[in-house]
C-alpha cells in the first residue's frame, strides 16, 4: 500500500504492474479499516494461502498461472470439472483441481 501526493491510498502489484486507487471519503475510510483489521486478523497470511490455492503450476512445462474461467476444462461426458488448461501456447496439459 502506498500514498499519493494528496495522501490518498493506492495499491500496486509489482509482478503485474496493476495499480488500484482508493477514492472518496467513504472508500478511503473503509480501506483504512480493512488494513487495520488485516494486521489484527493476519489477513496477509490468509491472502498468501489464497495464492497457493488459486495459482497453479503446470506439471509439464512448469509455468505458474492464475485460474480463470476461460481455462476451465470439463468432461464432455458429464460436464464435471477436469481441471484447468495450461495457458502456455505449446502446452496441452490439464492441471487437476484438488
Amino acid at each position: 500500500m502506498r500514498q499519493t501526493k494528496k495522501d490518498k491510498p493506492y495499491i500496486t502489484c509489482d509482478p503485474c504492474g496493476i495499480q488500484v486507487f482508493v477514492r472518496g471519503p467513504a472508500g478511503i475510510a473503509a480501506f483504512g479499516r480493512m488494513v487495520d483489521r488485516a494486521s489484527q486478523e493476519n489477513l496477509w497470511e490468509k491472502l498468501s494461502g489464497m495464492e497457493e490455492r488459486y495459482r497453479l503450476k503446470c506439471p509439464e512445462c512448469g509455468s505458474k498461472f492464475w485460474i480463470e474461467p476461460g481455462l476451465i476444462e470439463t468432461s464432455m461426458f458429464d460436464g464435471s470439472l477436469k481441471g484447468f488448461r495450461c495457458p502456455q501456447k505449446d502446452c496441452d496439459a490439464i492441471v487437476k483441481w484438488e
